[in-house]
């Protein structure tokens, strides 16, 4: 049997990173903090779903992984994996518990200990002002759904980069506003579980433009030298056949999926495609709010789409056949080439901005070994392999400043509960004990060579 030698330390850390790369991950509040009822965060979506019976395994996000409690531990963790960078978010209800009016300075005091944490570790502290955790009483008013919620997120963010803005230069107002709009107010998969349809969709995108402009405008109007952007989930769609009808649908489902987000904040337009269902909506003013000239923003990537037309879904698009052979456990298609493709085309499209990955990771069935260690092998192919392809796309001319994977721990995974692990340490949800697994530890030795 002929064996093939491995290649050498040398020869696999060749594709080295710019000076000053950024390297690290993301989490967001919801998600890992717990402490729901504690130090006066009020109700938000998410508890209001969860409590409707709504999550796929039952769980709750009361306790998640404490990381209220247990920060300290979790940048600790972080800065023995060298990080230079952690985008975290705000909980809106922690700071403002009725969305307007009353500060709550317990949830203040809170982020406060957070990043200085972060910082007394070396660590670049990047806040998310919205991460999907929408306070309960700006639902019971239309949420999303109304343009009264502008003013009360511009306000918010002037509440919150008034206390953290002197440690905290790098703030990313909204998080994946497209999973937002079509999850939560189309198909009632996600918090608050409205089945509003097209025009729901619409409704929400347009109007999470609006508050995001407004936030930026009202952050830069206030705070010198801060580097202000968002985060969007971006996806290359393409068509599931040659048909005509899977063409249109692939068209129609970007226009929905990325450009309403990406065109309206850095071209100040509704797609072409989308025009007239939205003429109702968007009034004088409306796309000059939304335009602002940011300085970063985040790209979150998992996988294609692949769409096919098909009535009865909005905008007679749905999910068609990837044709790969890779799937993670939430039954994703591993596509490392799409992260490339999609780079490309926002080089050409958009001017080349400067970007960084966001989120980019997969939920895999890990295994805890006999000595408790996870050797999860399948999640550290494919952060290795988005990594790559990162690489390659800036060698191609791209203009990106970072990579951060998701997530750092594993958290509530919204409406498929703790059962679904995307970090790169494990969390014992009994024991709240940490483990770093092997995607951590590749991961670390990335960050501390600068290449792949």
């Amino acid at each position: 049997m002929t064996t093939v030698p491995l290649p050498s330390a040398a020869a696999k850390g060749t594709r080295r990173f710019p000076k000053g790369f950024l390297w690290g991950a993301s989490t967001s509040a919801y998600q890992i903090e717990g402490a729901t009822e504690e130090d006066g965060r009020g109700p938000d979506i998410w508890d209001t779903f969860t409590k409707a019976g709504k999550i796929q395994d039952g769980t709750n996000a009361r306790v998640a992984c404490d990381h209220y409690h247990r920060y300290k531990e979790d940048v600790a963790i972080m800065k023995a994996a060298g990080f230079n960078a952690y985008r975290f978010s705000i909980a809106w209800p922690r700071i403002i518990p009725a969305g307007t009016g009353a500060v709550n300075s317990k949830g203040l005091d809170f982020y406060d200990r957070l990043v200085d944490e972060i910082l007394k570790a070396g660590i670049r502290p990047m806040g998310c002002l919205y991460h999907w955790d929408l306070p309960q009483p700006l639902e019971d008013k239309g949420g999303w759904q109304g343009r009264e919620i502008v003013g009360p997120f511009a306000d918010y963010a002037r509440v919150v980069t008034k206390r953290l803005g002197d440690r905290v230069k790098d703030w990313m107002m909204l998080n994946e506003p497209n999973v937002v709009a079509i999850f939560g107010y189309g198909v009632g998969e996600h918090a608050p579980g409205l089945h509003l349809g097209e025009q729901g969709i619409l409704r929400a995108l347009h109007h999470q433009n609006l508050a995001q402009g407004s936030a930026l405008r009202a952050i830069a109007a206030e705070h010198k030298g801060m580097t202000l952007g968002t985060v969007t989930n971006i996806q290359p769609s393409r068509p599931d056949s040659d048909s005509e009808k899977d063409r249109a649908a692939a068209i129609r489902w970007d226009a929905v999926w990325n450009r309403v987000t990406v065109d309206g904040l850095l071209r100040g337009a509704v797609p072409d495609v989308l025009a007239e269902k939205m003429a109702g909506m968007v009034k004088p003013g409306d796309m000059e709010l939304a335009k602002y000239p940011i300085d970063l923003l985040g790209i979150n990537y998992y996988s294609r789409c692949t769409m096919k037309h098909e009535e009865g879904h909005p905008f007679d698009a749905w999910w068609g056949d990837p044709k790969v052979d890779r799937y993670t456990f939430m039954g994703w298609p591993v596509q490392p080439d799409g992260l490339y493709d999609l780079l490309m085309e926002f080089k050409h499209l958009y001017g080349n901005p400067a970007v960084y990955i966001a989120e980019n990771g997969a939920a895999y069935e890990d295994t805890v070994a006999p000595d408790g260690s996870v050797h999860d092998v399948e999640r550290t192919r494919f952060i290795r392999e988005h990594i790559e392809q990162v690489h390659r796309a800036l060698t191609d001319g791209a203009n990106i400043k970072g990579y951060l994977a998701w997530s750092l721990l594993d958290n509530f995974e919204w409406a498929f509960g703790l059962a679904k692990r995307f970090g790169i340490v494990r969390v014992d949800y009994e024991t709240q004990k940490r483990t770093p697994k092997d995607s951590y530890k590749m991961l670390a030795e990335v960050i501390r060579n600068n290449a792949v």
